[in-house]
């Protein structure tokens, strides 16, 4: 029998209609998981009871896979534990465990494929996998809130990362808590991505970029990691808000990246250098504070048109370091920076000092090319030397002027919430690992 022509339209529009979203309550234990997958249809909402539920599982259906409060997915030491691989998944408010061990693989506690297109991966615990979650390829993802404990390994190469982001743009990682492993975050051939509000803690880097460009880096925290924020090979890069707290090596790192804006960020806490620029142009540095550093700033290898203005040196044992033949202007449109150890006096209340900042001398090049000459400090020639350029400043080497610095420096405090942690010895003062290298050297 042929169905009159609007009753088989009708037909035909029903059938294409999605069939209503069921709650699927999952019971703890055996294959119950694997099972419930099997049947369920997109839009189903997965809720895991308390519990050990057995991994690893692959969503290959739109689902929400939800814990109930103590729901555990346990891979059993075999690949990813949890692997999204179409869009419009949500995990969410489970404990994710036992992760492979192969980097080859990126064996994670999550991990998004390229078809898991606005994936959601909020408000998990992850421990006890070789990479935490892993982005890798999805556009649009959004991980938020989730709390990541990764591996203590003696070689902290043969760790992972705590989030890894390959390929996905339009990626956002926000608020998560990441400790131990490799890096909190490494960010790598990818763009238009934004990493905000992560607190990052006993990693090598807290947030280390790679050929990311046009991204977002804000409002982060590192504290006692070996390196805070390291962008490398990255342009158009917005760092802001960001705090680095007793990290070990440099708190901001720019390697090879241009173009970017560095502002408001806060360094402190006996690093060996707060700052390091390296072959790096055309960048805005303000509004930053860098304090307590053995090095506030070390500028090198060329890097050229910089603006460096607003920014705050204090109590570094060496505010600058910079080898150069030609003078370099740190300050744009009369405003420079505030140096804690010039004797500035301002006597027109400009709030500018009346003299220009000379950072180095020529001691100063010579001492770092010839690191022998530091058993000629005392000598009477040496300051004989000094003391002719602070009285005739034509005799100083090229290197950096502050023609304008400033009376006051930048305020940025640390929350009330991290003062804690703050004043805790980081764990790279007494934890050895065997691969303690300059982090230039792997790149």
């Amino acid at each position: 029998m042929t169905l009159p022509r609007p009753l088989l339209v009708l037909v035909l529009m029903l059938a294409a209609l999605p069939l209503r979203a069921e709650r699927i309550d999952v019971a703890a234990g055996g294959a119950a998981l694997v099972q419930a997958i099997a049947s369920a249809v997109d839009g189903d909402e997965l809720i895991l009871a308390p519990g050990l539920h057995q991994g690893p599982v692959t969503l290959d259906k739109a689902l929400s896979l939800i814990g109930a409060e103590g729901a555990r997915i346990d891979g059993g030491g075999v690949g990813s534990v949890i692997t999204v691989d179409v869009p419009d998944v949500v995990v969410r408010g489970l404990i994710v465990t036992g992760s492979g061990r192969s980097h080859e693989t990126i064996d994670s506690g999550i991990k998004l494929t390229k078809r898991a297109t606005g994936a959601r991966v909020e408000d998990n615990d992850l421990s006890d996998n070789l990479y935490g979650i892993d982005i890798h390829g999805a556009r649009d993802a959004l991980v938020s809130g989730n709390r990541i404990e990764g591996l203590r390994l003696r070689h902290m190469n043969s760790r992972g990362n705590g989030i890894y982001v390959w390929n996905s743009p339009g990626a956002v990682v926000e608020n998560n808590e990441i400790r131990f492993g490799r890096d909190g975050i490494f960010s790598n051939t990818s763009k238009r991505n934004t990493y905000r509000g992560n607190v990052m803690r006993d990693l090598r880097f807290a947030i280390h970029y790679m050929y990311t460009h046009d991204s977002e880096i804000t409002d982060n925290i590192s504290i006692g990691n070996h390196l805070g924020f390291a962008l490398m090979y990255s342009d158009r890069i917005v760092a802001r808000d960001n705090i680095s707290i007793n990290d070990r090596d440099y708190g901001v790192m720019l390697n090879y990246t241009n173009q970017s804006d560095i502002f408001g960020n806060l360094v402190t806490g006996d690093a060996e250098k707060c700052t390091f620029i390296y072959n790096s142009h055309r960048n805005l540095l303000a509004q930053n504070r860098f304090e307590n550093c053995g090095i506030g700033i070390h500028f090198t290898a060329g890097s050229e048109r910089n603006t460096i203005t607003g920014n705050a040196f204090i109590g570094n044992r060496t505010q600058v370091k910079y080898v150069g033949t030609t003078d370099v202007e740190w300050s744009y449109e009369g405003a420079g920076n505030f140096w804690s150890d010039h004797p500035a006096f301002d006597l027109d209340g400009d709030q500018r000092a009346d003299s220009a900042y000379r950072p180095n001398d020529l001691m100063d090049h010579i001492l770092w090319s010839q690191p022998a000459a530091k058993l000629l400090l005392g000598a009477p020639a040496v300051q004989l030397v000094r003391w002719s350029q602070a009285n005739f400043p034509a005799t100083l080497p090229g290197g950096v002027v502050d023609s304008h610095p400033l009376m006051a420096p930048v305020a940025i405090e640390v929350p009330q919430s991290y003062m804690s942690l703050a004043k805790v010895t980081p764990i790279w003062r007494n934890e050895r690992t065997d691969d303690d290298t300059d982090p230039l050297k792997s790149h």
